[in-house]
């Protein structure tokens, strides 16, 4: 053992005598005012009785009928005295002093009794004082119960409380304060001794607990012995807690295990001083190492999973005059019983992981038992802790000290990051639980993937290995896990919901970063984890948030809602679904309910619904117009929610529900036009050419005629004409003309008499771009949202006109107006004789 050296040898110790009267003889207070109580103090056993006011109170002690504050009784004394209040013991309290002087005189040991007798029931303190020489070692033993330290300022459950210092060159030293029922069982120090013992007014204990003895030289301030007899623990403090341990001090623990149960030590809270010289560390003496002692810093992760005895120090340094700091240490030692699991290693395999990492934790567990047995993770066979970090890069050998392994669980995070667009745009990644997590007995709670991409230049897409559910309240996740979507992004406010397999769902696009979190329900996850997986591809830049891709089964409904559910779609913007609609089927849309139920403070919220087909219509409806009744849709088709700026308190939130069935297909007209279908034919072609023939000599016309505006770029030599058209028709632009109706050349001349117009009404045309499974329909600007078409919510499904960037252009819609029939108007660009050539 090394510390601070007191040489010399130990002082011979002569037997100390207390034979002295058991505190059983105390007479009681109670409640009578007038009791008299007789004390008597030998001369000679060095001890003082002090009764003092423990308040302000106008209760007095009577002594020869004079009223006093306070009464002190000195060895050789004698004193009848009684109180002058009912309740004596809420207005004074009692010291009892004792003094052994181990120095010069007779240094008696043995058991320590309680004295004198019959003292009042007040609030009591017994005081010893040992004085010995500083190169003496004296020893307190505990019979049972053994003690309990407790932090400064906590109290026992009975009040019985034990406070026990040293002293140090005439500085003393608190070694702590104890409780009853614990495992201290002795504590030795070096020098003098000072044991206060604080007992309730009502405790009629009539023993101390303790025996003193003497012991070498043990050369440091304390050791402190606790014995375990089964599965505990125990939580010590260094000297002077929390204030300062003692500069260049040594003071050590032995703990005493069973070899069929397992210790491991938990520093709590400690500090460091600032040291001149030598360090401040911990050593630890345990049995079969090969290195005692085995010495830590103070930071250090402490040893665990220990068999049978061991010791452990805490060694000062020579502090800092100037600005010596802090030395404290608050630690636990935990003893239980090897479990099943801590015979079992498992490795978890990261070596080929990166920016990943994976934490082994307690969960959220309400204990009910006296002693709660603590789950335990193993790096090495003593690197023990409740939770542990393992990170990328690494091979990890684990083990477990837990009678029940679900108080743990397991948190991944992983992160994905895109800095080289033109590397990204041609790799997948796979959001895959590694093997080595699932196999471990612990449950996976969370595995988090953040997938970062540079803002407004690329976005993601999310492809899971089986079809995703929505989780809704009206068709819950019945898996063991989910996905959780929301935004990662600073600032962003993104969720986009739980998801599960089982559903519709086939891939999802959101424009900016996101965090994927796998979150299981259940311990049967490693069971169904076959059906987990995504594949992450980079594509380019939505301008949407989300893009739900989304195959119905004719056999369930599929139901889908907003994003941020519970708190609104954040405003402006906008989120599309992209449904498709197999052969020999029908779509039927419903909306959950009549409106969008969101009140705008700037814009106007937006929900389409477009067929994906030519001359396809968008059906629009505004937040302050109905939504759609259910609707038969028999193509694929789009829907698309966009919000507006909402104000506080209604928030656009909705929920669809989308269901197949086949088309029904009459039986008889299928013959019918099967055995009439080449009579039909025959006579529709005869048809046809009766009327153009007809056409062709016809001189009248019923309505006027429409006026052509000549397009100077096109060929306008006859078809008869071989080599003039060198391209065909799709190819050059003889077929492009405007048509401009009556209406619109003379609507200025049907103004009615007070000024207003009468005019017809013109709408932008919006013509169809391409391929309508790529772009969703995007709503007008949000300062600016006109509705082509205000439709209501009983209208049948219309058709709108192709549109392209490129050539806009106004229609009318005009009305009906008598106009006098004009012969010579009826061809305006070809002579009528040449026209009834060209047709004979």
């Amino acid at each position: 053992m090394c510390g601070r050296s007191h040489g010399g040898a130990a002082l011979a110790l002569l037997p100390l005598l207390v034979g002295l009267l058991p505190l059983g003889a105390v007479a009681q207070v109670g409640r009578n005012s007038g009791a008299d109580f007789d004390i008597f103090l030998p001369r000679g056993n060095n001890i003082t009785v002090l009764i003092k006011r423990g308040t302000l109170t106008f209760c007095n002690i009577i002594l020869q009928r004079k009223r006093l504050s306070s009464l002190t009784i000195n060895p050789g004394e004698r004193a009848i005295f009684s109180f002058d209040c009912p309740q004596p013991e809420k207005h004074f309290v009692l010291e009892v002093q004792k003094n052994i002087d181990c120095m010069s005189g007779s240094c008696p040991f043995g058991e320590v009794q309680l004295q004198p007798s019959r003292l009042p029931a007040l609030n009591r303190t017994f005081i010893w004082n040992v004085k010995a020489n500083p190169r003496v070692g004296l020893e307190l033993q505990f019979s049972r119960p053994r003690l309990r330290q407790i932090l400064p300022g906590d109290t026992c459950s009975d009040s019985v409380t034990y406070t026990i210092s040293s002293s140090l060159e005439k500085t003393v030293v608190n070694i702590g304060t104890f409780c009853s029922n614990g495992t201290v069982s002795r504590i030795k120090m070096q020098g003098g001794v000072k044991l206060e013992l604080y007992l309730p007014w009502d405790q009629n204990r009539n023993f101390s607990g303790f025996n003193i003895t003497n012991h070498s030289s043990i050369k440091r301030l304390c050791i402190i012995e606790s014995v375990f007899e089964g599965e505990g623990s125990a939580t010590l403090m260094s000297a002077n807690y929390p204030k300062g341990f003692p500069e260049d001090e040594l003071m050590s623990w032995q703990f005493v295990i069973p070899p069929h149960l397992r210790a491991s030590v938990f520093f709590l809270n400690y500090t460091l001083s600032n040291c001149e010289k030598k360090e401040e560390r911990v050593e630890y003496y345990i049995p079969g190492s090969h290195s005692n002692p085995e010495v830590f810093q103070l930071g250090d992760q402490q040893p665990g999973n220990m068999a049978g005895n061991f010791n452990l120090s805490l060694q000062g340094c020579d502090q800092d005059s100037q600005n010596p700091g802090a030395l404290r240490l608050l630690f636990k030692v935990l003893v239980q019983h090897l479990q099943n699991e801590g015979n079992k290693v498992y490795t978890v395999d990261l070596s080929k992981e990166k920016a990943m990492s994976m934490t082994i934790e307690p969960r959220t567990f309400k204990m009910s038992r006296s002693f709660d047995r603590a789950c335990l993770i193993c790096e090495g066979p003593r690197k023990c802790n409740p939770n542990v970090t393992l990170t990328a890069g690494h091979k990890h050998e684990i083990s477990f000290l837990c009678d029940d392994m679900t108080r743990l669980w397991i948190n991944a995070e992983k992160t994905i990051s895109c800095t080289d667009i033109g590397y990204c745009t041609r790799k997948n990644y796979s959001l895959l639980v590694p093997s080595d997590i699932i196999q471990l007995p612990v449950e996976l709670h969370d595995y988090a993937w953040k997938l970062l991409v540079p803002k407004d230049k690329i976005s993601l897409q999310l492809t899971p290995t089986q079809k995703l559910q929505q989780h809704t309240h009206e068709k819950n996740c019945k898996t063991t896990f989910s996905y959780v979507l929301s935004s990662a992004g600073q600032g962003q406010n993104l969720h986009f919901g739980s998801f599960c397999p089982g559903g519709a769902i086939e891939k999802i696009q959101v424009k900016t970063n996101i965090s994927v979190v796998l979150r299981t329900y259940s311990p049967g996850f490693s069971n169904e984890s076959f059906r987990q997986g995504m594949t992450v591809t980079f594509i380019h830049s939505l301008k949407d948030e989300g893009v739900f891709t989304v195959t119905p089964d004719s056999k369930t409904k599929v139901y889908l809602r907003t994003p941020n559910w519970d708190r609104g779609l954040p405003p402006l913007t906008s989120v599309s679904w992209n449904i498709s609609v197999p052969n020999h089927h029908v779509a039927h849309l419903t909306f959950s309910k009549d409106r969008m139920g969101v009140s705008c403070e700037t814009g106007r919220a937006f929900m389409i619904i477009q067929e994906q087909k030519a001359k396809a219509e968008e059906i629009v409806s505004r937040d302050d117009e109905p939504l759609p009744k259910p609707k038969d849709l028999h193509h694929n088709f789009w829907v698309n929610i966009s919000n507006c700026s909402p104000m506080n308190g209604k928030q656009l939130d909705l929920e669809f529900c989308v269901s197949l069935t086949p088309k029904k297909m009459d039986m008889t007209v299928i013959i019918l036009a099967a055995v009439g279908g080449g009579a039909t034919l025959l006579f529709a072609l005869g048809l046809l050419a009766c009327y153009a023939k007809k056409m062709s000599k016809k001189k009248k016309v019923s309505k006027g005629p429409a006026v052509g505006i000549y397009n100077g770029n096109t060929n306008t030599q006859m078809p008869g004409h071989v080599g003039k058209f060198q391209k065909g028709r799709k190819d050059n632009d003889s077929h492009v003309y405007a048509v401009i109706d009556d209406t619109m050349v003379y609507g200025h001349l049907l103004s009615g008499s007070n000024g207003s117009s009468t005019g017809p009404e013109v709408d932008v045309y919006r013509p169809f771009q391409g391929p309508m499974g790529d772009v969703p329909p995007s709503p007008p600007p949000i300062c600016s949202r006109v509705s082509t078409r205000k439709l209501h919510p009983e209208d049948p499904l219309p058709f709108l006109l192709p549109e392209s960037d490129g050539e806009p252009y106004t229609f009318s819609h005009p009305k009906p107006v008598e106009v006098k029939e004009n012969r010579d108007n009826d061809i305006p660009l070809l002579e009528k004789k040449e026209l009834e050539n060209i047709m004979e």
